[in-house]
């Protein structure tokens, strides 16, 4: 199933975690504020666009991109429907 904006928020804090960043730094860094970071990460995007969102990415070395749509389900979506039906 595809990414939503929650979950790449989620993503985004967990990558700065794990590069040992503070909010607050990486807020500075980027010059937004540290309660914007915040609510992104935390799955409430209010200010944070397609633009701050590849900023985001791109600051913990990441990138986003687009690929062509597969009319095959992934692993994921096959995995996801066996436990929606189990």
């Amino acid at each position: 199933m595809p990414m939503d904006f929650i979950e790449l928020g989620q993503t985004a804090k967990a990558l700065r975690k794990q590069k040992k960043v503070s909010q607050q730094l990486m807020a500075q860094h980027l010059a937004i504020s540290r309660a914007t970071l915040s609510a992104f990460e935390n799955g409430r995007p209010g200010d944070i666009g397609l633009r701050k969102a590849i900023q985001i990415f791109d600051y913990l070395d990441q990138q986003l991109c687009l690929r062509d749509k597969s009319p095959f389900p992934t692993l994921e979506e096959l995995l996801d429907a066996n436990q929606h039906n189990s």
